[in-house]
C-alpha cells in the first residue's frame, strides 16, 4: 500500500479503535468524574503517576501507528496489513507496543479518576487483547512473514518490553 492511502486509512481507524477502546469506554465507565477513594497523601501521587501512564500510552500509540504506515507500508487494520514487517522504533523492544499502551492508558485513568472498575475494564481488554493476538495475529504474522517473524518473535517480548532492542 502507498504511504498517503495508507496514513488516511490508519488515522480513520486511530480514532474509531483506540479512541474507542481508551477514550469513550472509559468515559462510559467512569464519566470521568473525580473519585477519592484513598486520602489525599495517596491520591495526589496516584492520579500524577496516572496522567503520566495515560499520556505514555497515547504517544506510544501514535507512534505505533506512524511506524505501520511509514515502515510497514500499510496500516494496524487486519484487512489492511503492513507490507512489510513492522520491528523498528518501540517494535525493537516489545511486539505489542499498542496493545501495551492502549492498556496503560485505561490504568492511568483509573488512577486519575480513582475508579477501580476501569482496572475491571482494563483486564477484560487485556484478556481479549491476548486472545487476538494469539489466535490470529500471531498466526497471520507466521504465514506472511515466516522466518523473519520466527527470529524477531524469539528475540522481542510480546508484553513486557525489554532493555535490549531488537537488531533486524
Amino acid at each position: 500500500m502507498r504511504r498517503t492511502p495508507a496514513a488516511i486509512v490508519s488515522s480513520a481507524f486511530f480514532v474509531a479503535a483506540p479512541g474507542t477502546f481508551a477514550v469513550l469506554v472509559p468515559y462510559w465507565i467512569s464519566g470521568w468524574r473525580v473519585r477519592d477513594p484513598f486520602p489525599d497523601p495517596v491520591m495526589v501521587p496516584l492520579r500524577a503517576l496516572g496522567a503520566i501512564l495515560a499520556l505514555a500510552g497515547l504517544a506510544v500509540v501514535v507512534n505505533a501507528f506512524v511506524r505501520f504506515v511509514v515502515e510497514g507500508l500499510g496500516t494496524p487494520i487486519p484487512v489492511a496489513p503492513p507490507d512489510r514487517l513492522v520491528v523498528g522504533g518501540l517494535y525493537r523492544y516489545v511486539r505489542n507496543p499498542m496493545y501495551v499502551a492502549l492498556l496503560a492508558a485505561v490504568i492511568g485513568q483509573a488512577m486519575i479518576f480513582g475508579d477501580p472498575r476501569l482496572l475491571g475494564y482494563a483486564a477484560v481488554v487485556a484478556a481479549a487483547t491476548y486472545t487476538f493476538v494469539r489466535l490470529y495475529e500471531e498466526p497471520n504474522l507466521r504465514r506472511r512473514f515466516g522466518a523473519d517473524y520466527e527470529r524477531y518473535r524469539a528475540r522481542v517480548p510480546g508484553w513486557w518490553p525489554t532493555v535490549h532492542p531488537y537488531r533486524s
